[in-house]
């Protein structure tokens, strides 16, 4: 076929449909490991699963945010996905249990071979096309990342990491320590806090955390007097322009946003709480992601006596708990390792070009969606400071029109090279998250200039992926 789309998550969805309206003569596939479509929003089940980003800018441009709630659950973000492949006829395009074992490029040939295997029957199979579009997400969807925590084994109760939740896991009037401060941790306290006998959240730094409404007032009157379709068009515009807005006012006037942020903080909390040791990070605002609580449900939790917060460090796991290096005991019957994923590049699959592997750190990232020396291979990496899809959406407006310049120009191949052999670089992504610095040598590498910028900044990528012209100097074809 001339496309394969590997993964059947939000953004592979999106690169389906764009394919399939942008140019309905495409023959392609999606290849999905799991039994189910939607990614993420399918496999996390813990409790409290949300986007801690609005619906407005992580729904599609091409489909209107109907829901009430701006910031959305789980089970209304799968409901959406799945609503625009049935709408788009790609349910038939979608192979479950179809897992990519390697993908090889012949130049001769001008096609990829993909090696496969049914994850339900255990057959191998062979596919072969003229693009990849690898839409795998940047996480390992069979394993969370988990510290080694000295005496785990000595713990006589219930151990879970929220990437692989138990359906049966019954938490009510129950002591639970949530080890993390990450967007899980501060889902997952408030979420339990109210059948829990008390919900702790153990952290060994704190994290910037801001309330925000679940529901967006204007968007909905928006949607009310303009149309569904207007009021998510002009909603979309300003929750672009607010989300750049911020990270711009916490980028330049750090100290500043550092202020306003600790003001907030201490307004949600009861009287006399120690906000600076528990709320008030030893690094500047967006250095790593803001973490979102909706209605702030983490502070209420707090507030009621549900929850609270312990910053410290573990000494060891216990038979009744964890053990802190302060030489407090924290008892426990369930604990949930929020300490976060195991970024994947590429769902970790072997790629081979001419029968030279590619090795991933000796490449560099050409618009944020190609990579050096690797041809007809495109990606979706979406951003770290707002909305995922926002960048999604463009990365597959672009990807759409470079197939058709070579279609109208009768290439079969194009593969991005670096001019400048002596050009800088630096990391894939510029983000202080623990899961990004623990796999930043296994990732591409970026330069430091267009085209081999990984951008972060919606408008600049409004100019480069949908109004510029998809050639370039450094861009061959063939």
């Amino acid at each position: 076929m001339d496309v394969l789309i590997v993964g059947a998550g939000i953004s592979g969805i999106g690169a389906a449909r764009y394919l399939k309206t942008e140019l309905p003569a495409k023959t392609f596939a999606i290849l999905e490991a799991r039994a189910a479509s939607g990614g993420t929003w399918d496999l996390f089940r813990y409790p409290g699963i949300r986007s801690d980003s609005d619906l407005h800018t992580f729904g599609y441009e091409f489909k209107p945010w109907r829901d009430e709630q701006s910031i959305a659950d789980a089970p209304r973000i799968l409901e959406y996905l799945r609503e625009t492949v049935t709408e788009n006829d790609l349910d038939r395009h979608i192979r479950f249990h179809h897992r990519v074992l390697a993908a090889s490029w012949s130049s001769g040939d001008a096609r990829w071979t993909v090696e496969v295997q049914r994850a339900d029957t255990g057959e191998r199979i062979t596919l072969t096309c003229g693009w990849i579009f690898c839409a795998s997400g940047y996480y390992r969807y069979d394993e969370g990342f988990t510290p080694e925590f000295p005496g785990r084994e000595l713990f006589g109760g219930t151990i879970v990491h929220p990437q692989h939740w138990p359906d049966d896991l019954d938490h009510r009037g129950k002591r639970v320590v949530v080890i993390g401060s990450g967007a899980t941790a501060v889902t997952i306290v408030p979420a339990m806090a109210g059948d829990a006998a008390h919900v702790t959240m153990l952290q060994r730094t704190p994290t910037y955390i801001m309330p925000v409404g679940r529901k967006d007032p204007v968007a909905n009157a928006l949607k009310k007097y303009l149309g569904p379709e207007r009021g998510y068009a002009w909603t979309r515009r300003k929750n672009i322009a607010q989300q750049k807005a911020v990270w711009t006012f916490c980028r330049r006037w750090p100290s500043a946003a550092r202020k306003i942020i600790r003001w907030v903080n201490a307004r949600q909390l009861p009287a006399g709480f120690p906000v600076d040791e528990h709320f008030h990070p030893p690094y500047d605002p967006w250095d790593q992601r803001l973490c979102a609580v909706p209605d702030g449900d983490l502070f209420k939790a707090i507030r009621r006596g549900q929850a609270s917060v312990v910053t410290a460090r573990i000494a060891g796991f216990t038979e009744k708990g964890i053990q802190l290096e302060s030489g407090e005991h924290l008892d426990a019957d369930i604990i949930v390792t929020a300490t976060g994923l195991n970024v994947q590049a590429f769902g970790g699959v072997p790629v081979t070009v001419d029968g030279a592997e590619v090795k991933l750190p000796e490449t560099v990232s050409y618009k944020g969606m190609m990579l050096s020396g690797v041809p007809n291979f495109a990606y979706a990496i979406g951003y770290t400071n707002s909305s995922w899809t926002l960048k999604i959406g463009l990365l597959c407006e672009h990807f759409c029109r470079l197939l058709k310049h070579m279609q109208d120009q009768g290439y079969d191949i194009c593969r991005p090279e670096v001019a400048d052999p002596s050009m800088p670089t630096r990391p894939f992504l510029d983000f202080g998250a623990g899961y990004i610095r623990r796999a930043v040598g296994q990732l591409p590498r970026q330069g430091d200039r267009m085209p081999w910028l990984t951008s972060m900044n919606y408008q600049s990528d409004v100019k480069l992926l949908r109004a510029d012209d998809v050639t370039d100097p450094e861009l061959h074809f063939a």
